[in-house]
């Protein structure tokens, strides 16, 4: 589990992979992607309650969102719990 707390002060929000094997998530995908990833993940944290409203599907909050990463070449579903004060990283997507 990787479960990112984040310093004091800034949100009490933290994230992590929506399953206990992270690698089901990430495997196949280079060092440097899931790095972009973790440090997306870790802004969505920051947000807290308004990442409901990152990504797509625009025009609602809630519910599985996507947003793209590597510069449009994937995208990342996730999934904002407030109950939890977690974002849960659900599905990578990279393009080859």
């Amino acid at each position: 589990m990787v479960l990112a707390v984040l310093p004091p002060g800034v949100s009490d929000w933290s994230w992590d992979y929506n399953t206990d094997d992270h690698a089901h998530v990430t495997g196949g995908l280079p060092s440097g992607a899931i790095a972009e990833v973790e440090r997306i993940a870790t802004e969505l944290a920051v947000l807290g309650r308004d990442a409901e409203t990152v990504g797509r599907p625009t025009g609602r909050a809630g519910g599985l969102r996507e947003f793209d990463i590597l510069g449009g070449r994937g995208f990342i579903g996730f999934l904002v719990v407030p109950r939890h004060e977690c974002v849960y990283v659900c599905r990578i997507t990279r393009y080859e």
